[in-house]
């Protein structure tokens, strides 16, 4: 028979034991992994307002018609770039069905801060709505005209305070320049420490800045004034998109162009049915791949779709699981999104291109 003393010991080195276990668990759970999370994020009315404003607005001159239904563009919610996520917060994520757990570089490359992390889904965004703004006017058949367009402005250089990013670059020198290679072969190829003037509109107002240039770090014989230089367009009406700094990213391109399209047409798209989806665009009207698809059909269902628009090359993962009750329709184009929308809004069990 063992002894009470025996047993206490005993007794004693059993309850340490399962203690630093207990703690050994603990403190594994929490360590970091090298993992970020994808959920279903908010979901925007493109048709609706934000904080009492409609989303989008249209100049004094501009002829809208009313519409009805929901046209939603929807969002993932990413972990931040410069957060850890602990084994544990991942194992909850693998359980999750909603949940996507992706390796952090996939998401953030090249050790991306958060402050590098918005600024680059702001810029996505600024450029997806002027996508979104030159691909619904061409579809209604309306000239867009592809002009240069100030992307950056460099810290420090000579346009700072006289340039700002989105000023559409219409001359130099008095002499029209209609590329961004025209902007800089006029810049570059005068003598560095002379000056350029720029002509410019900023907001529909022409404006013009004379900027002594400097000579370029890479090949000092050529002049350079600080700026990079991007695509924008000078469009026949006015159009206004105030989703502000909400979101970032290209993703919501397509659904914005829909919009568009249907408040400048009669009759409402929908039919008064609830659409969601998903995809950048480009000026053409060619809807693009998109990342977190499934988390966002799983927000999509959850607000309420009827119907999910699928960028074309997305459908393989889209289809990778339940359909969540909505219609999945495939779409590589902007017509085909209005083509499809319009005939579910006579029918919704008219068979259109789709995913499935």
């Amino acid at each position: 028979m063992s002894s009470p003393m025996r047993l206490s010991r005993r007794t004693l080195t059993l309850a340490v034991g399962l203690s630093f276990l207990t703690v050994l668990t603990c403190l594994v759970a929490f360590l970091p992994v090298p993992y970020v999370t994808m959920r279903p994020g908010p979901v925007f009315n493109t048709l609706g307002e934000l904080d009492g404003t409609p989303m989008l607005t249209f100049g004094d001159d501009v002829r809208t018609y009313p519409t009805d239904g929901r046209l939603d563009f929807t969002t993932v919610s990413v972990t931040r770039a410069e957060s850890r996520m602990s084994l544990a917060g991942a194992i909850e994520g693998w359980l999750d069905p909603e949940v996507a757990v992706v390796p952090h570089d996939f998401i953030y490359p090249d050790r991306q801060t958060d402050e590098d992390s918005k600024a680059e889904g702001a810029a996505e965004l600024a450029s997806s709505q002027d996508a979104s703004r030159a691909a619904a006017l061409r579809a209604l058949g309306r000239e867009v005209t592809e002009v240069p367009k100030v992307a950056d402005v460099v810290d420090g250089g000579p346009a700072e305070g006289k340039l700002e990013v989105g000023d559409l670059i219409v001359a130099v020198d008095g002499r029209r320049v209609t590329s961004q290679e025209a902007v800089g072969e006029a810049i570059s190829g005068r003598k560095p420490g002379t000056d350029a003037t720029i002509g410019y509109l900023r907001e529909g107002k022409e404006g013009a800045v004379t900027i002594r240039t400097t000579s370029m770090g890479d090949d000092p014989s050529k002049a350079r004034v600080g700026i990079s230089v991007g695509s924008g367009f000078e469009f026949p009406v006015e159009i206004e998109n105030h989703i502000g700094d909400r979101v970032g990213g290209p993703s919501a391109g397509a659904m914005f162009a829909l919009a568009i399209y249907d408040q400048l047409t009669p009759g409402a798209l929908t039919g008064g049915q609830n659409v969601a989806g998903t995809g950048t665009i480009d000026p053409e009207g060619t809807v693009g791949a998109i990342g977190g698809v499934r988390q966002k059909m799983a927000g999509a269902a959850n607000a309420g779709a009827d119907i999910f628009l699928v960028p074309a090359s997305n459908c393989d993962e889209a289809t990778r699981g339940d359909d969540f009750g909505m219609t999945l329709v495939k779409v590589e184009k902007l017509k085909d999104a209005i083509d499809a929308v319009g005939t579910l809004a006579k029918n919704p069990k008219e068979k259109v291109s789709s995913c499935g």
